[in-house]
């Protein structure tokens, strides 16, 4: 019985190109308890692994956060599937926009401590005690309310390049960054303002809520499905859009455009910008925005320094990485000290 891929990345990427097949790319969550993680981990890949489901997927005793990309002809045998799990029953699928043959290469379920990493210790607090969800429409009537205080959960290289207007955006890394951080910002109305807040799915507002409600805010808010949900319920009913930009997605698309409007500059030259890319060289891979300009001039690369590099031989290249991680030190973006363009 196979329970890891062992294609790599373009051998995947040659079969997809072969099969010619529409893929739907979609991400779901779920907090539960979940006795053996492991157990649960090897009956997801069996079966996903069966319908060619590609995608990341954390497992947890908390439960799972799961970003793939299904075979549209299959969609109904995955729904089947998940329904069959009593506590994915009915489960929200947040399905993207905008769909890509390769937006994921590969299926890794993984197992992790938790499915998203929030630093928090749940023992402290009920974290079942969460804020009000709510849909676009009253999002929109929220956020226009002058006593609301709109907080983007998410990190700094993803509110960038697209954000809902009068966000407090948060210059931070990582989630679990965020949270202190807002909380201390926002000490003086924990009772007197409407903490509203979002993030691509949901899931960190999930665990967020309930964090800041433990800490003594009173008015608690967040958007249900993140900003995904969203933009397909503004479209299908035809709401006022209060996003601008491109929303950041965790696969190889890199993004979802919601609207026109171009919000970040390339990390190069400056230049009006909001493609992400990952460095060529394979020991840097920094996540950064580069123009096609740039793109050009500096071979997909994020100096001069790495532009070097990718000219070794591969043996060299290799040698020249090993043992070295790369760790969160990718996502410093805009403030590496390798870019050029800094706002």
């Amino acid at each position: 019985m196979q329970l890891y891929n062992k294609l790599s990345a373009k051998e995947r990427a040659d079969l997809l190109e072969q099969a010619g097949e529409d893929r739907l790319t979609l991400s779901f969550y779920q907090y539960a308890k979940i006795g053996n993680p492991e157990l649960f981990r090897n009956h997801l890949y069996v079966a996903w692994e069966e319908l060619d489901v590609l995608g990341r997927i954390y497992v947890a005793h908390e439960g799972i956060n799961a970003q793939l990309s299904v075979p549209a002809k299959k969609f109904n045998a995955f729904k089947e599937f998940i329904d069959g799990i009593y506590f994915l029953n009915g489960v929200r699928l947040n399905i993207a926009i905008e769909h890509d043959l390769k937006s994921f290469l590969k299926l890794k379920v993984k197992v992790r401590p938790k499915i998203v990493a929030d630093g928090l210790n749940d023992e402290t607090f009920d974290v079942t005690n969460k804020g009000i969800h709510v849909d676009a429409e009253n999002f929109n009537k929220l956020i226009d309310d002058p006593n609301t205080v709109l907080v983007d959960m998410r990190n700094h290289y993803e509110s960038e390049i697209g954000h809902f207007q009068g966000a407090v955006t948060p210059d931070v890394d990582t989630f679990r960054d965020s949270l202190d951080i807002i909380e201390e910002d926002l000490k003086d109305h924990k009772e007197d303002k409407n903490l509203v807040m979002y993030c691509t799915g949901g899931i960190r507002c999930e665990k967020a809520s309930a964090y800041y409600k433990h800490k003594g805010f009173k008015n608690v808010f967040q958007l249900e499905g993140g900003i995904i949900e969203y933009a397909r319920q503004v479209e299908n009913k035809g709401l006022e859009n209060k996003f601008i930009g491109k929303n950041f997605v965790f696969d190889h698309r890199r993004g979802e455009r919601i609207t026109e409007d171009v919000i970040a500059n390339c990390h190069q030259c400056g230049k009006p910008c909001d493609t992400h890319v990952n460095c060529a060289n394979e020991a840097c891979h920094l996540l950064f925005i580069q123009c096609e300009d740039c793109a050009k001039a500096m071979q997909n690369c994020c100096s001069d320094e790495c532009k070097e590099i990718i000219q070794l031989p591969y043996e060299e290249q290799k040698r020249l990485r090993k043992g070295i991680p790369n760790s969160n030190k990718i996502f410093k973006k805009g403030r590496s000290e390798k870019l050029k363009f800094k706002k």
